[in-house]
């Protein structure tokens, strides 16, 4: 219903960086993790299942609908339909147990000017016994025109060691969606990505960054940041890149499409 609702409103909205927000946070107590969905997640990321832990991507999964209702209301300025994720922060304060229980935090933290649009940050909150156990930051990009002259072009780091390749299906966005929730028309088939400049459906950054940090693996106390630097179409090849402390993934050309961080 929040998407229906979403899409409905985005014709009518006019995104700004000065225009105002929702400022009061959604608040899910009590929440439990749905064991089979969770390894239905795990399968599409790649990351082990039956393990009594919780992928450090995975409160973000847990978190979306809340982020979805806030950001299809009537109230929040940017139009939900082609709305981009354009980088996300996580901060994991412990190992997260599947089966404990928590308490889910999200809102609005503002809305900042980009040389292509507007910029919203959304921030999740995970807490167990009443400690934060597990943070992120997303910003979502509406684009628009700015009058902002085009940034100057970004100097590129050599490319990481090469790990492996990985051939994308074109059915990567309708699966990603049918585990997270996320169903942004822009990663589901081509005729629903293109009114919004995509020829092709595109994959979703949360699945390339958990597909990334399942192959790197991380600490159960980890700070990770990614960017999403470039569109993944689909279908497609990659090729994941890492060394102590950083992953990538890089297209054909050697163009990257994410750059992330573990520390």
């Amino acid at each position: 219903m929040a998407v229906v609702l979403g899409a409905l409103r985005s014709p009518f909205k006019r995104p700004r960086p000065d225009a105002d927000f929702p400022r009061g946070p959604l608040v899910l107590p009590g929440l439990r993790v749905d064991l089979a969905r969770l390894a239905a997640y795990e399968r599409v990321c790649g990351f082990a299942t039956g393990e009594d832990a919780l992928p450090v991507t995975y409160p973000h999964v847990l978190g979306f609908p809340s982020a979805l209702r806030l950001m299809s209301g009537r109230d929040f300025p940017l139009p939900l339909l082609g709305l981009v994720h354009t980088s996300i922060e996580i901060t994991q304060r412990e190992r997260l147990a599947a089966l404990q229980e928590y308490d889910l935090t999200v809102y609005v933290d503002g809305l900042a000017p980009h040389r292509r649009g507007t910029e919203a940050t959304v921030v999740t909150e995970l807490r167990a016994g009443g400690a934060a156990v597990w943070e992120s930051r997303s910003t979502y990009l509406a684009r628009h025109r700015t009058g902002t002259r085009a940034a100057a072009p970004r100097q590129e780091r050599p490319p990481l060691p090469a790990v492996t390749d990985w051939r994308l299906g074109a059915d990567l966005g309708r699966r990603y969606a049918a585990v997270s929730g996320d169903r942004n028309p822009i990663h589901l088939h081509p005729l629903t990505a293109r009114p919004f400049g995509f020829p092709r459906p595109i994959a979703h950054g949360m699945w390339t960054v958990a597909r990334c940090l399942a192959s790197y693996g991380t600490p159960p106390a980890a700070r990770i940041t990614a960017e999403f630097r470039a569109p993944v179409p689909l279908p497609g090849t990659v090729m994941f890149g890492a060394e102590p402390g950083r992953f990538e993934l890089r297209g054909g050309g050697g163009r990257v499409h994410l750059a992330g961080t573990v520390s």
